[in-house]
């Protein structure tokens, strides 16, 4: 049965929304994890910590993780910052 959503990859990332790692101070000595991109078909792309299996069994009632899903955390810092960069965020 098809999903009524895939994700395609042969999008690519087009713009990072909020500032960068580096600037938000979240990593070290370069610019990496977590980060938010949007993708050239309008999708979004999060880079953060995987941890589907910490989250996997405590997840609510309606919501699941499909095998070929991940649950990644990123800090609330970074979302916040790409705020202004979402339509009606």
């Amino acid at each position: 049965m098809a999903r009524p959503w895939e994700a395609d990859p042969s999008a690519r990332l087009v713009r990072r929304l909020g500032r960068s790692p580096r600037e938000l101070g979240t990593t070290e000595d370069k610019d990496g994890c977590p980060d938010i991109w949007e993708l050239d078909n309008g999708d979004i792309a999060v880079i953060g910590r995987d941890l589907t299996d910490v989250y996997r069994d405590h997840l609510p009632e309606d919501a699941s993780i499909a095998a070929d899903e991940r649950l990644v955390v990123i800090p609330g810092r970074t979302l916040r910052a790409a705020g202004p960069d979402i339509a009606d965020a």
